[in-house]
């Protein structure tokens, strides 16, 4: 995975199970890979809206996960 900034970003205010934080509709993160691993254990408020994470300097998106679709 690249270096640099990693944006987690929804429609929706993301809560992440782990850390028991609710994140808003975005969040910045250093690692590509923790930032994945949050994503992945983190859900939408209400359930069910896309959360994906962003490579910001590139804008690419280097992980995606829908709930209940």
């Amino acid at each position: 995975m690249p270096n640099g900034t990693y944006r987690i970003e929804s429609e929706r205010p993301i809560v992440n199970a782990l850390l028991h934080v609710v994140m808003g509709k975005s969040c910045m993160l250093g690692n590509g890979e923790l930032a994945v691993v949050v994503a992945a254990k983190s859900q939408t408020i209400p359930p069910g809206q896309e959360i994906r994470v962003v490579h910001v300097p590139t804008g690419e998106i280097v992980f995606r996960k829908s709930e209940g679709g």
